[in-house]
């Protein structure tokens, strides 16, 4: 085993619904940002804590600041997807999250896509992200923390 830390990555299946598509058959546009917050909010329970953590027990609140979606292909009804979703950079009060939509049997990359997040208090007041996600988001980086 070598002693390089690799980024945490989460892999989310989704089946596109008939109410995702258009007229043409394709999926609308705004359901890539949905399922880059599916993706975002496993990627959360697989580093072991959720949204309702962070507000409820720490009052802290990720809000969007910035969204990104680069379409590469169309999806379909009934297409099963793959939401990839890492964290691409993280600071005191900034959380950047990173996504890929592939499609299931082929792998054909669909859409890419980033979040740029503050971390917010109750007020909205921008505040600092507390320790322990801190080192949780730096660990799912690859990167090494300290004790």
């Amino acid at each position: 085993m070598t002693s390089n830390h690799h980024p945490t990555v989460n892999e989310t299946r989704l089946r596109v619904r008939y109410a995702e598509t258009d007229q043409m058959g394709v999926v609308y546009h705004s359901n890539h940002l949905i399922w880059f917050e599916v993706g975002r909010v496993e990627l959360l329970r697989q580093l072991g804590f959720s949204y309702r953590d962070m507000e409820r027990e720490d009052g802290r609140f990720i809000a969007v600041a910035e969204a990104k979606c680069r379409y590469r292909a169309p999806v379909y009804y009934d297409d099963e997807v793959v939401v990839r979703t890492r964290l691409k950079n993280v600071r005191d009060s900034v959380v950047h999250f990173g996504y890929e939509l592939v499609r299931a049997d082929s792998g054909m990359l669909l859409a890419e896509g980033e979040t740029t997040h503050i971390v917010t208090d109750s007020n909205m007041k921008v505040a600092a992200l507390p320790g322990k996600y801190l080192k949780v988001f730096r660990q799912a980086l690859g990167k090494k923390t300290g004790n």
